[in-house]
């Protein structure tokens, strides 16, 4: 540890291996454990999608590329004689993996967007009642705040279907894994989750901050194995030191610390440094999410948000989630509008529409939503296109309409909270577009401080989180030690073609709500 060289905080050269496991493939980085970025890489990985819910990754394939970039990364580094003191993992949740004794996949992971446990979930505690039979949502909205989904697309329905579709996966599997602790484990051999991590599994009574124990009456209505649901330790606490033939391959010293898992929301929040109560961020990512820290538990089963235990054992974090964000933009490259240089081409064609894309409104509803409104069958449109209507529109929209969704939801969790939400943290890979952050500005009419770096937020947020767990840094420091690379106002110039258009994303939803329900009454 030295000196800053500006007087002010310590300035800690420590580094990090830090792994960021998204839907769409794993980041792995080198940062120091006060969260200053060294080196880091992404590789692509693909889902497979097996037609009947099922959506499944190759988890065994993660931890080959994670081998492979950290020996890279590690190997850069070593002249400069810095030494790694720490792995952290953080990433996708509501994912399962199933592994045996020593932590190895007997099976690809189960991803969030899977629903092939919707049957069984339905048969274990679905109902009249908004779906769910009234004593088991009230036991879960009671003891934990959120009921598992009936839908089957969280752990509990992974589990399920493992248990009742797949016999020989769940007789060979040992534990039941999110993502995060599966790659924990593979570091340094310890089975062992957080209650950030398990938070997908719905099964903690979270009404006292700090618990660190699965809720018997949970786990027994849920109807799932609890002697495959992995041990509980503190979030952001040391699990264990990698294993010796794990450092030696990799190339890291031998006891380095492992420390355990946490999802993307918790390393999001840290990573964008809002870490203090009602300190909001808002991640444009593959999906997207708005949150921030509170001081007690709450639930809005209407809206679709609810807390969660918390970065630190006092404090939950608000939780919501938009389904498409960065996929709208995806989605427009690869089957609509084809340009040669992807996305900047594609920004660059949105630039040259005007706010409110003439008119044209775009739903990003491309594979239903969650939050303010849960709807599976619900489905994206370009809305009040017309022969004037330009690629430039079309571009923009998409743009738009990622925004006025977030929006929605900005609503929605404000009233929540009791309070405006601003300044708002700005993280994700959209982040990095100028043009979708001053959007973002116009649209919700906040101020936007876009992070420094917005696709590696995860990555410094996973740092970060080893520096508190070895005592590097204090979380308390964690919105000075985060930079913010630029500040979006919002326009006043656009103030009012936003509020009209905005207003009518939720009347369209209204109005086709029972279309989608007829056309895609098959969908999962």
């Amino acid at each position: 540890m030295t000196a800053g060289g500006d007087g002010g905080a310590p300035v800690d050269d420590r580094l990090c291996l830090a792994v960021d496991l998204g839907t769409g493939g794993p980041k792995v980085g080198l940062v120091t454990l006060d969260g200053r970025l060294v080196r880091w890489e992404h590789v692509a990985v693909e889902t497979s999608w097996l037609g009947d819910g099922g959506a499944e990754q190759d988890a065994a394939g993660w931890w080959e590329v994670i081998r492979d970039v950290a020996r890279r990364s590690l190997r850069e580094v070593d002249p400069a004689g810095r030494r790694v003191d720490a792995v952290s993992v953080t990433g996708q949740w509501a994912s399962t993996v199933p592994v045996d004794e020593r932590g190895h996949p007997v099976a690809g992971c189960v991803m969030w967007m899977d629903t092939r446990g919707r049957p069984h979930a339905r048969r274990a505690y679905g109902g009249p009642v908004a779906g769910y039979r009234l004593p088991a949502a009230a036991a879960w909205l009671r003891r934990n705040g959120v009921p598992p989904s009936v839908e089957g697309d969280d752990s509990l329905g992974h589990m399920l279907h493992l248990a009742h579709d797949r016999p020989a996966t769940a007789a060979a599997a040992r534990w039941y894994l999110e993502p995060v602790d599966y790659l924990s484990m593979r570091f340094c051999g310890v089975a062992a989750a957080s209650p950030a991590s398990m938070t997908a599994s719905w099964l903690l009574d979270t009404r006292r901050p700090g618990t660190c124990a699965y809720d018997p009456v949970l786990v027994r209505r849920s109807g799932v194995d609890a002697a495959k649901l992995p041990p509980l330790r503190p979030t952001a606490s040391v699990i264990g030191p990698v294993l010796p033939d794990v450092a030696a391959d990799l190339g890291l010293p031998p006891g380095t610390s492992v420390v355990a898992g946490t999802p993307d929301l918790h390393s999001a929040a840290v990573g964008a440094g809002a870490v203090g109560d009602y300190e909001a961020h808002l991640a444009i990512s593959t999906t997207s999410w708005i949150s921030c820290p509170v001081p007690r538990k709450k639930t809005d089963p209407f809206h679709q948000l609810a807390t969660v235990p918390g970065v630190t054992p006092d404090r939950y974090l608000l939780v919501d989630n938009q389904d498409n964000a960065g996929r709208c933009l995806e989605w427009l490259r690869d089957r609509v509008v084809t340009t040669s240089d992807g996305y900047a081409d594609l920004v660059e064609l949105a630039a040259a529409a005007p706010a409110g894309s003439g008119g044209v409104l775009f739903t990003p509803w491309l594979t239903g939503e969650r939050s303010p409104v849960g709807d599976r069958r619900a489905r994206a449109g370009f809305h009040n296109v017309s022969l004037a209507t330009e690629r430039s529109h079309l571009a923009r929209s998409v743009l738009e309409g990622v925004a006025m969704n977030s929006r929605w939801l900005l609503g929605a969790a404000e009233r929540f909270c009791g309070r405006r939400l601003e300044p708002i943290r700005l993280i994700g890979g959209g982040a990095r577009s100028d043009l979708w952050a001053q959007i973002l500005a116009d649209v919700l009419d906040r101020r936007i401080e876009r992070v420094a770096e917005p696709v590696a937020a995860n990555l410094r947020g996973a740092a970060l989180l080893a520096g508190a767990a070895l005592g590097a840094v204090r979380l308390a420091q964690v919105r000075d030690l985060v930079p913010v690379d630029r500040v979006f106002g919002p326009d006043p110039a656009h103030r009012a073609v936003y509020d009209r258009m905005s207003a009518e994303l939720p009347r369209l939803y209204r109005a086709q709500k029972g279309t989608f329900a007829r056309l895609n009454a098959g969908a999962s």
